[in-house]
């Protein structure tokens, strides 16, 4: 996918990601996480959102999560499709690198990250393995600890496909979920890379 040679003057798209972890020294995971993607050909970190403490869903019988969302500029490839699998492939190879161990859905993570938003376009493309890349992300408007640490970082996005900005889906999210659900680790920078943040006042 010639993710190393997207460099210099290529046309860049934002692209969001939401970072998880709750197995071994979690909060360690996501701070190397941010900073090889920032680290990443091509790749501007343009926000860190805060960190986030948060329940686990589908699967209770675990360790609470640490969640995070990065917005970065990065190569938007030959087409949404293509350029949207480079980053994924990135992605896998970071979470590798980081001990990211293969477990059931929603089950415990070293590290886990989530293509939620790939530029403007709404993106459906069958991945190398065969399973199928969806992007924004199908869960994301349902999920709390996602549309959270998101609102951080661009409350006002509303995401190809959604009917509601990420804050409106976070408050309305957050009524159903309850207190408790997510909760706000620190609004320190948790995971320095000289980029811009912009904290909002939705679930603190």
């Amino acid at each position: 996918m010639l993710w190393h040679m997207a460099t210099g003057r290529a046309r860049r798209v934002r692209a969001y990601i939401g970072l998880g972890a709750n197995v071994g020294d979690a909060r360690t995971n996501l701070a190397r996480a941010v900073r090889l993607l920032a680290a990443l050909p091509g790749v501007k970190v343009r926000g860190v959102s805060r960190l986030y403490s948060t329940r686990p869903v589908g699967v209770t019988g675990q360790p609470d999560f640490l969640n995070a969302a990065v917005a970065l500029d990065v190569p938007a490839g030959p087409d949404p499709e293509n350029g949207a699998l480079a980053l994924l492939s990135a992605l896998k190879d970071i979470e590798r690198s980081l001990g990211r161990r293969v477990r059931g859905r929603w089950g415990p993570r070293e590290v886990d990250l989530d293509l939620l938003v790939f530029g403007r376009r709404q993106i459906s493309v069958e991945r190398p393995d065969g399973r199928w890349l969806v992007v924004p992300h199908p869960e994301a408007q349902r999920r709390l600890f996602v549309l959270a640490p998101l609102a951080d970082l661009a409350p006002g996005l509303r995401p190809p496909g959604w009917n509601e900005t990420v804050a409106a889906a976070g408050a309305r999210q957050d009524e159903i979920e309850g207190p408790g659900a997510v909760v706000v680790v620190t609004d320190r920078e948790w995971a320095p890379v000289n980029a811009p943040r912009r904290p909002v006042r939705l679930h603190t």
